[in-house]
């Protein structure tokens, strides 16, 4: 006798290209409004898009100030909308490193990048951290909805709910491999990416020399995190920053990129 299996991820075909999207990834909001990375593809074949631009805009100002051979990192990459999409624009003249600390989606990630031919981007299932070793991840039901994009990685006082609810206790949870941007030992670092759910400042704590040595682009989000606390980080670090939206900008006094960005509060 036959035995019914659900279906959560499939395949779509979006303005990114071919990607495997979980259609149960979607939440509903303290408003109605619904949200989740998956359910935003499948329901407008993009997820963004405004950011997607912007990101590949600097690129090709890196590419000017600094020659080809690019490298973007791409922290909390999900499902690789932007992972597919700077390693596209940049065949032939620069790379991506894309970090997913969830095993599944991970998954989905990787195959996200061989369908689209992206040979210039590799992925890596971990969670980016202060300093390297082990850690334990938070594992949801992907056959239930939920937005998988905003699993935090550790319990707080204010934790998000996605849409489900979320066991944290250790039997419930699944090792995965902490790393460091430091550890990575990166030979150059262009732009960083970062959307890692509240642990924008444990990453950047963890990546002080390559941010030293490098000097790359931040693009990160603020909204759990809070956007003064991360731009008195990077500031400390000799960066301006600017706000965009849910994310910041922020680029250091020395980058020549620098000078081609509007730079607000």
């Amino acid at each position: 006798m036959a035995v019914n299996r659900q279906v959560a991820f499939v395949l779509a075909s979006t303005d990114h290209g071919t990607m495997i999207v979980n259609r149960n990834d979607h939440a509903t909001g303290p408003g109605g409004a619904v949200y989740g990375v998956g359910i935003e593809i499948l329901s407008q074949s993009h997820y963004t898009s405004e950011s997607v631009a912007l990101l590949r805009r600097l690129l090709d100002l890196l590419r000017q100030a600094r020659g080809d051979g690019l490298i973007a990192l791409d922290g909390g990459a999900n499902l690789g909308v932007m992972t597919i999409e700077l390693a596209r624009h940049m065949t032939g003249w620069g790379s991506v490193l894309a970090i997913e600390a969830q095993e599944r989606v991970f998954y989905a990630l990787a195959g996200n990048i061989a369908v689209n031919n992206c040979f210039n981007a590799r992925a890596l299932n971990a969670v980016l951290a202060e300093r390297p070793g082990m850690t334990r991840v938070p594992v949801p039901d992907y056959l239930r909805p939920g937005s998988f994009g905003s699993l935090e990685m550790r319990r707080t006082s204010a934790t998000e709910f996605i849409g489900q609810p979320i066991d944290y206790a250790p039997d419930a949870t699944a090792p995965v491999a902490a790393v460091s941007i430091d550890s990575l030992n990166l030979p150059r670092l262009d732009l960083l990416k970062l959307d890692v759910e509240g642990m924008e400042l444990d990453v950047i704590a963890g990546a002080r020399e390559s941010v030293a040595r490098h000097r790359p682009l931040v693009f990160a989000e603020h909204l759990k995190v809070g956007f003064e606390k991360l731009r008195d980080v990077l500031a400390g670090l000799g960066y301006a920053v600017r706000r965009h939206g849910r994310d910041l900008l922020a680029a250091h006094a020395d980058d020549p990129v620098g000078r081609n960005i509007r730079w607000g509060d």
